[in-house]
């Protein structure tokens, strides 16, 4: 079986303009999970420990980790960043006009 470098093959496509605008529009949808993911490994947490020590549950920081942020507040994002020794920062940016 023929396996695929994910990497090589994200450049590739990457090449097409379409792509390329869909990937950065949801790329900027995932910031978060992925340093929530990032910031968490580097502790040496899992999603449960992290989930106790912000008293929340495992299935609140899976949902975040998926990029999932149906009721996300900033007071969560706030006990998440304390046990992970960061704090949030929220900013308006203008929007890009459209092409």
């Amino acid at each position: 079986m023929k396996t695929f470098d994910f990497d090589e093959m994200l450049k590739e496509e990457l090449k097409n303009p379409e792509f390329r605008k869909e990937y950065e529009a949801l790329e900027k949808e995932f910031e978060v999970a992925k340093e929530v993911i990032r910031l968490r490994i580097r502790a040496g947490l899992t999603q449960k420990e992290l989930a106790r020590r912000a008293q929340t549950s495992q299935p609140a920081i899976a949902r975040l980790e998926s990029g999932n942020y149906r009721n996300l507040s900033l007071s969560f994002l706030r006990r998440i960043g304390e046990v992970l020794g960061v704090e949030p920062h929220v900013k308006f940016q203008k929007l890009k006009p459209a092409h």
